[in-house]
């Protein structure tokens, strides 16, 4: 074999020797394929969404919209039905009325096909009933797709930068052999962690603040919660990922695997945890894994703060989930970690 091709084949060698070459080649196809075709899967078209906001004459309403098989429709207060609009959980609400109103986001493709769907429902309603229909789309804040998505890009930062910067630093010590170094000290590993997870705490706030005023100037997104709140879900996020970090460190033993590693943890997370869409999308069988995710904690958190007003005392429930995955990768870390 001629020098070219001893040069070539000394270069496929060496990618294939690169782990994150292999998850961007392989893995990470199948990972989006499964992914989204879970969320977005193929199945028979299910009725549309539609929710009847609480009030005089809502029940009428409800039994007018049972007739196409097309709708599902069930009755809610005005604010939960908002909420679940913005959210893309329901394609209409709908407010009683003299003159019913339909609230359609206009950002939603099935917005038109329910306000269609629900004024023939209305038309076909008896003669003496009122069938016309007032339409009104929804853009205020708090309602929008844009207030969606910023807490889950939010969450989302947290955690590639905390698993990132914690992994690779640790990662690149040990390729300077500075951690062998280390191991002469007194240094305990608990304190050498957690040195790390608090630094990145530390940024973590001025990136959560920074995220939240960037939002609020360009996009107008509403902060209906206490800045505490938010700022201390964001502190615990950073925490838990950076906790994530460190354990991927432990197994990397290069630069390339981190990579590899890295990506694999938070590529799922990605697209399981509501990020860009709902994760209401995907099969019933997939929620209680998705709801023990720490990046699905996060993002709930986040939003229930921004959107919906809640405290602290509500967010029980994840701020556990984040606690379980900041304290036992972090058990699992100081049995296995090794300073050479």
């Amino acid at each position: 074999m001629n020098a070219l091709g001893q040069l070539m084949l000394m270069r496929l060698r060496m990618l294939l020797r690169q782990p994150e070459v292999l998850f961007w080649t392989f893995l990470f196809p199948l990972v989006t394929s499964v992914m989204l075709g879970l969320a977005f899967r193929n199945d028979t078209l299910g009725p549309v969404r539609v929710a009847v906001a609480e009030g005089p004459g809502a029940q009428a309403l409800v039994e007018k919209l049972k007739d196409v098989p097309e709708l599902s429709a069930g009755i809610e207060s005005e604010a939960a039905a908002r909420r679940r609009l913005a959210r893309g959980q329901l394609a209409l609400v709908l407010l009683p009325g003299e003159t019913p109103e339909a609230l359609v986001d206009p950002s939603q493709q099935d917005g038109r096909t329910a306000r269609l769907l629900v004024a023939r429902a209305l038309a076909a309603a008896p003669p003496d009933a009122d069938a016309s229909l007032k339409s009104t789309p929804v853009s205020e804040p708090g309602n929008r797709y844009i207030d969606f998505l910023i807490p889950g890009l939010l969450g989302l930062s947290l955690m590639s930068n905390s698993l990132w910067v914690v992994a690779g630093s640790l990662v690149s010590m040990r390729g300077g052999r500075l951690l062998k170094r280390l191991s002469a000290t007194p240094m305990r590993r608990s304190h050498f962690f957690l040195s790390f997870m608090l630094a990145r705490s530390v940024f973590a706030l001025v990136e959560v603040l920074f995220f939240c005023a960037f939002a609020r100037w360009l996009f107008g997104v509403p902060m209906f919660g206490s800045y505490a709140t938010l700022t201390l879900v964001g502190l615990v996020g950073s925490l838990c990922f950076a906790a994530l970090g460190v354990l991927v460190s432990i197994r990397a033993r290069s630069e390339e695997s981190m990579g590899g590693l890295v990506n694999l943890v938070s590529m799922p997370m990605m697209f399981l945890s509501g990020v860009f869409f709902a994760s209401d999308n995907f099969p019933s069988w997939l929620q209680p894994v998705i709801a023990l995710l720490p990046l699905t904690a996060v993002n709930d958190s986040l939003r229930a703060v921004m959107l919906d007003g809640a405290g602290l005392l509500s967010l029980a429930t994840p701020m556990a989930v984040l606690a379980a995955w900041t304290v036992l990768p972090l058990v699992l870390a100081l049995r296995l970690f090794r300073w050479t």
